[in-house]
């Protein structure tokens, strides 16, 4: 039997050009890039592929992996492959990482597989726990409002988790600017932060800026963008239609479909691609940074299929100043 007996040294510049912003009012810094595990890293990948990336990304500075309980396909192999990786090559870093893992949508059958009751709750992170053959993760969400479970129940489940010492912190991810509100009253009142909340962003998508970014200011809850580059629609990648191997073309995806790239949009796609060709930006390099303009968002949380991605997004930091004149473009084109 062969031994494969290449041992991972992480890249030892890995902090020289990696930007760390705090999230919210914490102790806590982030990475201004950080790595999703929603696809790419399920059982139909390639798992060298998978861990050249995850290398790649920690050797940029990149130190928060994102996963959740259903993240896949088959739902869990994410965390299962994450835990490999973490045994083969980030074991002798994990305190240099940021691991956060979620629960609120269908991961099993019955009423216990779903949604926010502290049952679900518990009992999905200790499985995430196995999963990754970790003690505990550093950051676990609610992954979305649950509206016939009581707000209190689904907070308490959070506070018991970060008392029990299975996750150093606690976020909430897709709930409304009101119910973020609630959550960190009830939350601050059993004596626990809320840190972070993970709303979905982008150029396309940017509900979050009418009330829900004053609250977290108010609060002083960190985020982390998902979805900023709107799946792929704010690259490169179909100015030309709809490639074979995109995310959009791939049978199984159900996320984003070819129906959900119109004509209307591939039109600004061409004219904010034309601003970032000015900036010496990509596409995406340029969707990144305006994301994280003005300092409201933690970090944005990028997708990959493969290594040559997360090196192009991470150089979007090399640009993320604005003129007014390049906001009120885009805002022009977006609103066109």
């Amino acid at each position: 039997m062969e031994m494969n007996v290449m041992l991972y040294l992480a890249d030892e510049k890995r902090y020289a050009s990696m930007k760390y912003n705090r999230c919210g009012r914490s102790g806590l810094k982030l990475p201004a890039i950080s790595l999703g595990l929603w696809h790419n890293f399920g059982t139909m990948d390639k798992y060298e592929n998978m861990r050249e990336m995850i290398r790649t990304a920690f050797d940029l500075g990149i130190t928060h992996f994102d996963l959740a309980n259903n993240y896949g396909p088959i739902p869990g192999s994410a965390e299962e492959n994450f835990g490999k990786m973490l045994a083969d090559d980030l074991k002798p870093y994990r305190d240099e990482l940021i691991i956060s893992s979620k629960a609120g949508y269908t991961m099993w059958p019955g009423p216990y597989g779903d949604w926010g009751s502290k049952k679900y709750l518990i009992s999905s992170l200790d499985q995430s726990l196995k999963r990754m053959g970790l003690d505990y993760v550093d950051i676990f969400y609610s992954h979305r409002f649950d509206p016939d479970t009581p707000l209190e129940e689904t907070m308490e489940a959070l506070a018991q988790i970060v008392r029990q010492g299975k996750a150093l912190y606690v976020g909430i991810s897709n709930y409304t600017a009101e119910q973020t509100r609630e959550a960190d009253r009830i939350l601050k009142e059993l004596g626990i932060k809320c840190l972070i909340h993970q709303p979905r962003y982008s150029m396309f998508e940017r509900w979050i800026e009418d009330g829900l970014q004053d609250v977290l200011t108010e609060k002083g809850i960190g985020s982390i963008a998902f979805c900023p580059l709107a799946q792929g629609l704010l690259t490169n990648k179909y100015i030309n239609g709809v490639p074979e191997d995109s995310r959009a073309g791939k049978a199984w995806e159900i996320s984003l479909n070819s129906d959900s790239i119109t004509a209307d949009k591939i039109e600004k796609v061409k004219k904010l691609d034309k601003i970032a060709k000015q900036r010496n930006q990509s596409l995406a390099q340029m969707s990144l940074a305006w994301t994280l303009r003005g300092g409201k968002v933690t970090s944005a949380l990028i997708g990959a299929s493969k290594s040559s991605q997360i090196i192009e997004n991470v150089h979007a930091l090399d640009n993320l100043e604005f003129t007014v004149e390049e906001l009120e473009a885009i805002e022009k084109i977006l609103k066109g």
